[in-house]
């Protein structure tokens, strides 16, 4: 084991599928010489020579069009968009072309890429650094979508997606990278150092893609989050001494809905939280599966804690942000509900 950093978990993984598998190739605006704005892939391309790690030109559709074609050659692409709130140019790439390619060619092209990019606010990135657009990818039929909320995870995700022989969007909360955050602005940030799930294992593991993990067991009621949504969950509940069970979903297509099933038959209640705007987010269709799965089992209405119907603020970005007094909020509305 080692104690590493989300950006230290997620660089490891790449190497480690560098070097076991030559058909893997990483791409990006700058994500070579640079070693991504993040520095997520610092060092790879002195270690793997720049025809295995380079840098791409600013045009997103390219880079993923280019990672399409390489996929269905053979190669393993693992392709960074620099920030979501850039991938809407390639949209039509993933949707279209990768997402596709498997069931338009009959199964005899697939498209094994992983298309890895940062996600979500807390950093002061105002409208155009700030957003989530998961839901635009779970609607998408072909694509695996994965959101991360810690170290080990972010680890074992990322080899586990890149091995998938179908396209993964792989989103990296940022304002995980160096450490866990409740949703405190005002206060010290914290860094990965002694929490649990920063001790990543050396070498090779895969966590499993479609499977959600119980973050925080309890009995009182059923958190649904992901991402960075996880830690603030996490915040409320305890500041509000509330008996909360929190499943990090960390994939969120395909989903798993067993341990969803399972958590919210035994709770009664379910508060479903996430960064992206409210409108038509993954929420929504978490509070269906719900609905569909639980209805005689629940106690109280389902409720969302989500961002709002607006651009992402930067002035206002943490009246924005759901932060754990509104969350603790809401876990205080369902449990007075009869």
């Amino acid at each position: 084991m080692t104690s590493m950093t989300m950006v230290e978990a997620i660089r490891d993984g790449i190497d480690i599928k560098l070097g076991e598998d030559d058909d893997v190739v990483v791409f990006g605006e700058d994500v070579g010489y640079f070693g991504g704005v993040f520095r997520c892939t610092s060092g790879l391309q002195e270690k793997y020579g720049k025809s295995r790690v380079f840098d791409a030109p600013i045009n997103e559709s390219g880079i993923v069009g280019a990672g399409v074609g390489m996929a269905a050659y053979g190669l393993r692409p693992c392709v960074e968009v620099q920030f979501a709130d850039y991938i809407y140019p390639a949209y039509d790439q993933i949707v279209s072309e990768a997402a596709r390619l498997r069931y338009r060619s009959n199964g005899d092209f697939t498209a094994p890429m992983t298309i890895r990019s940062p996600c979500g606010g807390g950093i002061f990135g105002g409208q155009t650094h700030s957003q989530s657009p998961e839901a635009l990818f779970t609607h998408v039929s072909g694509l695996k979508t994965i959101m991360p909320s810690n170290p080990y995870d972010a680890k074992g995700l990322l080899i586990a997606a890149i091995e998938d022989d179908d396209p993964v969007i792989f989103f990296e909360p940022k304002r995980l990278y160096n450490g866990p955050f409740d949703g405190h602005h005002d206060r010290p940030s914290k860094n990965w150092t002694g929490h649990p799930l920063a001790d990543v294992p050396d070498g090779h593991y895969t966590v499993p893609i479609g499977k959600a993990s119980v973050y925080r067991e309890g009995n009182a009621l059923t958190v649904l989050a992901y991402g960075t949504m996880v830690h603030v969950s996490e915040a409320a509940a305890e500041e509000t001494g509330t008996d909360a069970e929190i499943i990090d979903l960390r994939t969120l297509l395909p989903l798993d809905i067993e341990t969803i099933e399972t958590s919210v038959k035994k709770t009664g209640r379910c508060l479903i939280v996430h960064e992206a705007t409210r409108t038509s987010g993954f929420g929504a269709e978490l509070a269906a599966q719900v609905q569909e799965n639980c209805f005689y089992h629940l106690e109280a209405p389902i409720i969302r804690v989500t961002g709002w119907d607006t651009p992402y603020p930067h002035a206002q970005e943490w009246h924005y942000f759901p932060g754990p007094a509104r969350v603790g909020k809401a876990m205080q509305e369902l449990m007075e509900v009869a």
